[in-house]
């Protein structure tokens, strides 16, 4: 771990990258606490009326919008689902993944040919059209969008341990570990795992990434977290439509997702470099 860090200090954009991401953290975790309004509290003036399209100011940085609530606390309401949203459909499509990949590729055969038909067709799929034909199907819901991002990415994640596999089973200690009577178990999470952790760290920060920019994507479409939830990609597209004229009712979330997915990004590529993983295997 200490490696790890020292290998991002040295680069100062991996540094910033990931500095970036742990503040994101920070707010998912305290956001609700430091947030001065609810997220779906209805802001009002001295007389009482509506305060709707405020302009940014020091009581309301962000403004409010047509709804009269004020975007910052939205914002950080806001941070918790698109951190934990992608989190757990990364983490379910990384273990699925990492499992299918290291057997497949161990064990190679029929089993090997026929998995691996199977995710090639899965990928030949674009990603916004499959989400959008599933969710249009079941149904918009947190569920739903867990489980189409973790179809989407299952398949990516399996083929990067596959070939990582598949270079490292001929090696002498997996050899070794065979001709000890090891179990394949053993040999698959004990001598094969550790040596592909460095792919699988890199694929998992990329797909993470990739599932904040999918599930705002589908937010901005209207199949994501449904209101009065503070889905920042449903605030982006209320926000386009009165643009124009107050344009920070979509510049405060389009803006947040933006720096959060490009945070991900930059501590992904100082990961690649401290691991010189080149994505070739």
């Amino acid at each position: 771990m200490l490696n790890l860090i020292r290998g991002l200090a040295q680069r100062p954009l991996s540094l910033i990258g990931t500095i970036i991401v742990l503040l994101f953290v920070l707010i998912a975790i305290f956001g609700p606490l430091i947030a001065p309004y609810g997220f779906n509290e209805q802001i009002r003036d001295e007389t009482g009326r509506l305060m709707r399209f405020a302009p940014p100011s020091l009581a309301h940085p962000f403004g409010t919008d047509g709804d009269s609530f004020d975007v910052f606390s939205r914002i950080l309401w806001g941070a918790r689902e698109i951190m934990i949203l992608p989190g757990i459909a990364t983490v379910i499509s990384v273990l699925l993944g990492t499992i299918i990949g290291l057997t497949i590729g161990y064990l190679g055969g029929w089993l090997d040919e026929v998995v691996s038909r199977l995710m090639d067709s899965l990928l030949s799929v674009p990603a916004l059209v499959l989400a959008l034909v599933m969710l249009g199907t079941i149904g918009p819901s947190n569920v739903g969008i867990v489980v189409v991002v973790v179809l989407l990415y299952t398949p990516i994640v399996t083929r990067v341990i596959r070939s990582a596999t598949l270079n490292i089973r001929d090696l002498g200690y997996v050899e070794a570990a065979k001709l000890r009577g090891e179990s394949t178990a053993y040999i698959l999470f004990r001598e094969i795992f550790p040596a592909v952790l460095p792919a699988l760290t890199v694929e998992a920060a990329l797909r993470f990434s990739y599932a904040i920019f999918l599930i705002a994507s589908l937010g901005f479409l209207g199949l994501g977290v449904q209101p009065p939830s503070p889905d920042w990609g449903r605030m982006v597209k209320t926000g386009q439509e009165t643009f124009a004229r107050q344009p920070w009712t979509m510049w405060a979330p389009a803006a947040a997702i933006a720096l959060l997915v490009i945070g991900v990004n930059l501590m992904a590529d100082g990961l690649r470099r401290i691991f010189r993983y080149d994505g070739s295997m």
